[in-house]
């Protein structure tokens, strides 16, 4: 007979094998008797701990998502807004809990909106502490710049295969980051322009539109 502690260390086997492949082929892609190869078990055992592989993504998808926001999660020992820096800086263990991510982000679930929502929010709370230092500069719509730049973070995340063959280098590598720090701090510090001629005229044209919605209201 298995033992509690078996069925525990086959359930994780399996969850780790699922959250490699899911990540590496895509969840359509994959197949039970794939996951439960790379496991080592049958496809019977994972329907005993899963049921289906739909079940089973739905378990991958709460895990995922708790690595990278729970803050009792012990795989990262690291506060919530920290966690994914600290998965990048060693993406030999945690490179398939980030291709994972990725994956999620685009398919969409309601574990990745938990996973975005935190995310933002983590966002948001750096800026807050940032404009409350001085740091920031005024913002016409800080809400709209919170997502922003929570999108400009998780870009290389969901990006990291196009970004690799633009750089030809691995973002999310050593390599990568060293090339892409300067350049995101420079357009956050800096932007890009050296004229205001682009932001006055899209100030002007929205004023004149909302001026022209109000005369039609009336």
């Amino acid at each position: 007979m298995r033992s509690a502690s078996d069925d525990l260390t086959s359930r994780a086997r399996i969850r780790d094998a699922a959250i490699a492949a899911f990540a590496r082929d895509g969840f359509d892609a994959t197949s039970m008797r794939t996951i439960a190869a790379q496991a080592g078990v049958s496809a019977a055992l994972i329907v005993h701990h899963f049921g289906d592989k739909n079940a089973l993504r739905t378990q991958c998808d709460d895990y995922v998502v708790s690595v990278f926001i729970d803050e009792e999660h012990d795989l990262i020992a690291a506060p919530t807004s920290d966690r994914i820096r600290t998965a990048l800086h060693d993406l030999e263990h945690y490179g398939p809990y980030i291709d994972y991510l990725s994956r999620m982000l685009v398919d969409g679930s309601p574990a990745a909106d938990r996973l975005f929502d935190s995310l933002l929010a983590s966002t948001r709370g750096v800026l807050d502490e940032q404009r409350a230092a001085g740091m920031l500069e005024p913002m016409s719509d800080p809400e709209m710049t919170t997502l922003l730049v929570t999108l400009i973070g998780l870009g290389p995340v969901v990006m990291r295969a196009q970004i690799a063959r633009a750089l030809g280098a691995d973002q999310l590598r050593p390599e990568g980051l060293v090339r892409t720090t300067l350049p995101i701090l420079e357009l956050l510090t800096h932007g890009i322009y050296s004229t205001t001629a682009l932001l006055d005229g899209a100030r002007d044209a929205l004023a004149a539109e909302g001026n022209a919605s109000e005369g039609d209201a009336s």
